[in-house]
């Protein structure tokens, strides 16, 4: 099965509580007070949620994603918008790995840990090529990732997370297993989908390669590409990484 083949349709369900505003807020934070709304490059754009926010904030933004299914709910969500935020929206169906648009974007983004799930070598430097490729000369290149050191003191756990709507109800449980040796967590998600009318209950399965990464690999990785790091956070903070930060962001530029 393909990854979120199965889950796209309740992807947003199960992300209800994450703060998508605050994380565009924060995202623009490294950009520059002073700057004005440009263009913005979105590689794995999901279900389009970062993409409405930036496009409300003024910026022009093309969300590329691989899945079918998630760009399906991006359109519902684009739909559902005014004409003027609409109009500052492109959804590119296409695997970011090979990405060729032929133009620049003053930002390009991979949020969400969109660059763990990049789990060899080459797939993280096609992604890294890509952006580079897709950037400005004066552009900024902002990504999160799985941060090796928190991964590896914290260890995986299993973890269940529980939606009650309406009609349906969600039970996702997340088994990790580790992977030493290719610096990967292989997460295993049993999902249980029932509908609270009909008692009806749907079951399937999905499994994702998480890799985590290290900064002298992310910087080796950036200086093949012409690019070098331009700073270096706990997500969602401006604290330096540490043995907690699970997830860690990071900004790039043109060399």
């Amino acid at each position: 099965m393909k990854i979120f083949a199965g889950s796209a349709a309740y992807y947003d369900l199960l992300y209800r509580d994450k703060d998508y505003e605050a994380e565009s807020d924060y995202l623009l934070s490294h950009i520059g007070d002073n700057k004005e709304p440009g263009t913005i490059l979105e590689l794995g754009c999901g279900t389009a949620r970062h993409t409405v926010c930036l496009a409300q904030m003024g910026w022009d933004v093309c969300g590329v994603d691989m899945s079918e299914e998630m760009l399906c709910s991006a359109q519902e969500r684009i739909a559902a918008v005014s004409s003027q935020v609409a109009a500052r929206t492109e959804l590119i169906g296409c695997d970011i790995r090979q990405l060729d648009l032929n133009r620049k974007f003053d930002v390009v983004i991979a949020l969400f840990h969109v660059l763990s799930y990049q789990s060899s070598n080459e797939d993280l430097r096609s992604v890294f090529e890509v952006a580079a490729k897709h950037l400005r000369q004066d552009g900024l290149f902002i990504f999160d990732f799985w941060y090796g050191p928190a991964v590896l003191t914290q260890r995986p756990q299993v973890r269940e997370k529980f939606f009650s709507g309406d009609s349906i109800e969600i039970r996702r449980i997340a088994r990790p297993r580790e992977l030493p040796n290719e610096n990967c967590v292989e997460v295993n998600f049993d999902f249980e989908i029932v509908d609270k009318t009909t008692r009806s209950v749907e079951t399937f399965e999905e499994s994702h390669r998480m890799r985590y990464l290290f900064l002298p690999e992310i910087r080796e990785l950036l200086r093949q590409v012409g690019m070098e790091m331009e700073f270096c956070y706990e997500w969602m903070t401006r604290n330096e990484p540490g043995f907690d930060s699970w997830s860690v962001c990071c900004g790039a530029v043109i060399r």
